[in-house]
């Protein structure tokens, strides 16, 4: 009898270090195992197609927002996965604020690691979640991070950074994001940089794929 895909969620701040813990149990567990074994699957990639928008109206979406995610199709996607089917999953270009027109093929796999800052936001998407963890970083070091990342790989200015922080970030933060955090079931202090909780969670995900 097949056995349905454990699959992992791991929510907080944007910048908080989510993805950093993802790739980390990610390359830990594929240094024994196979893509069979584990995968990763990002929710930003479920951002709403918006071919009618202008590209200026785009930059001025609440991203931060959990209506600007199609949660609906994450759901039926993962549903998917968990009877083991394959799925086509949306790509989403940054630069142009939609998504692209390729889909991406996503197979099952026995551990699935889905990041996202709101996944533990929507009920549904919650109980599909097996283990629900929250990484828990102060909001000062998620802006530096944040700064970083969308200045060096997007091609963003600081002005636009900030901005968007100030105005839709930190407030959906504190109104969408933060409260989630009573649903976890293991809140990660520091993130990816937190060396004792990724040996804790590597020693987890590897006895799962060991039974």
């Amino acid at each position: 009898m097949n056995i349905p895909p454990t699959i992992i969620g791991i929510a907080g701040a944007s910048g908080a270090g989510k993805s950093l813990l993802a790739q980390q149990l990610y390359d830990r567990l594929r240094k024994t195992r196979t893509h069979r074994d584990v995968t990763i699957l990002n929710e930003d990639r479920y951002y709403r197609q918006r071919d009618g928008l202008r590209l200026e109206d785009r930059e001025k979406i609440n991203y931060d927002h959990p209506d600007a995610i199609e949660h609906e199709l994450l759901v039926k996607q993962l549903s998917s996965l968990k009877n083991g089917q394959s799925v086509q999953v949306p790509q989403y270009d940054y630069s142009v604020h939609n998504r692209k027109t390729d889909t991406e093929l996503f197979e099952p796999a026995r551990i699935i690691i889905l990041e996202g800052i709101l996944i533990l936001n929507n009920l549904e998407l919650r109980g599909l979640l097996d283990l629900k963890i929250f990484v828990d970083v102060a909001l000062d070091i998620c802006l530096v991070r944040r700064c970083r990342r969308d200045i060096q790989e997007r091609a963003r200015s600081l002005d636009s950074v900030l901005s968007q922080y100030e105005n839709t970030v930190r407030p959906m933060y504190f109104e969408f994001i933060e409260p989630t955090k009573t649903h976890a079931d293991i809140i990660v202090p520091r993130g990816g940089e937190n060396s004792s909780a990724l040996n804790v969670l590597h020693g987890h995900l590897d006895r799962l794929l060991s039974k």
